[in-house]
């Protein structure tokens, strides 16, 4: 085990370009361009291995598209569901394809995207959701804001308008999005048959063991040869899956109805989709509650009284000085973290494929004092 202090996050970059390599195949076999979607993985440290193998960088406001512009350099593609009147030259500036979420908002800025040279999108929503349990991630899900359900989708008012957007999934298999995509036919058929590209959204999880490929690349080809369109993707998870590591230690043993280890990492700081989701992040050497010998609660030293990852059991009972190692912990994390209570962020230590180590950040008591 990588001996750095603790909690720390470890970026597996083998574990990384097994994922890149497979998105590749894809990119090659179809003609589509997949897009790495910073909302989920932007430690622009990998961004030059990572724009090896992809097409570029799909971001959701000002801050992320200067960042993709700046450290991966290729297409770069923007959705925000409200821009900003201080903000959008800048984002222009950046910025290949800028995707609106409303008519208000096209008719406001569409002068400018063309002034400028780049490319409108719009985004739609097929109002159907295939998610069961996770409306927090579910942009279909009832009162939705975001994409323009079909009722309201003014076809009189696409002048400059070249591609749709739409993004319905989170963490799912191609048989969702060949569902997905026969609805946005069936209500925006018309409208496709005017555009030049459709970015299909992110939620894809392509690189995970058992995802149906040759679906996906069905669905895609057939996009392109019904209606000529260049076709985009833009997961983030599928990107980093399974490529990372939060290394925490075992400050204390307490006891109450069970045993309860105390750990210096929190799920509301470090891993805040355990409290949203709900999401039991996998955890190396473990099993679900009384599998193993040994049970316990894992929980965080905050003053949270939620702040708790979850309960795991182990084939040794757990000892003050522990380390465990949380597995899949390169998406949603890292650009998730905050410093609530005065936790510290961890750091981020790249494991390179020739098993050496680079820390790529650290951070201090300044990180936290300077945001407030």
């Amino acid at each position: 085990m990588i001996k750095a202090k603790t909690p720390c996050y470890i970026i597996d970059e083998g574990k990384l370009i097994h994922n890149l390599e497979i998105l590749r195949g894809v990119q090659e076999r179809t003609g589509c361009k997949i897009l790495l979607a910073q909302k989920a993985f932007s430690c622009y440290h990998l961004y030059p291995t990572i724009g090896e193998y992809i097409s570029g960088t799909a971001c959701s406001g000002l801050f992320e598209a200067k960042l993709g512009f700046e450290e991966m350099g290729k297409e770069n593609h923007v959705f925000c569901a409200g821009y900003r009147e201080s903000e959008i030259d800048e984002i222009i500036s950046y910025c290949d394809d800028i995707i609106f979420n409303s008519f208000s908002q096209l008719d406001k800025y569409r002068e400018r995207v063309l002034k400028a040279g780049k490319k409108i999108g719009l985004r739609i929503n097929p109002e159907f959701s295939t998610q069961e349990g996770h409306e927090i991630y579910d942009p279909c899900s009832p009162k939705s804001r975001l994409g323009i359900i079909n009722k309201n989708f003014d076809r009189n008012d696409l002048y400059g308008v070249t591609g749709l957007h739409f993004h319905t999934l989170c963490e799912q298999d191609s048989d969702d999005l060949e569902k997905t995509l026969s609805v946005v036919e069936e209500k925006f058929g018309d409208v496709l048959e005017k555009m030049e590209w459709i970015n299909f959204g992110g939620g894809h999880h392509i690189t995970r063991d058992g995802y149906n490929i040759p679906r996906l690349e069905r669905c895609i080809k057939h996009m392109q040869e019904k209606y000529g369109l260049e076709v985009y993707l833009e997961p983030g998870e599928a990107v980093a899956l399974n490529a990372g590591y939060l290394v925490t230690e075992v400050l204390d043993i307490t006891e109450n109805d069970m045993p309860i280890a105390i750990l210096d990492s929190s799920a509301a700081c470090h891993m805040p989709d355990v409290l949203e989701m709900p999401y039991r992040p996998p955890l190396k050497n473990s099993g679900i509650p009384f599998e193993k010998k040994y049970t316990y609660r894992l929980g965080s030293q905050t003053c949270l009284a939620g702040d708790v990852i979850g309960e795991y059991s182990f084939d040794e009972p757990l000892k003050i000085g522990d380390r465990l190692v949380f597995e899949d912990m390169a998406i949603y994390s890292m650009v998730k973290n905050n410093t609530f209570n005065g936790m510290a962020l961890p750091s981020i230590i790249l494991l390179k494929t020739d098993g050496t180590t680079e820390t790529l950040n650290k951070f201090g008591y300044e990180d936290f004092k300077e945001r407030l």
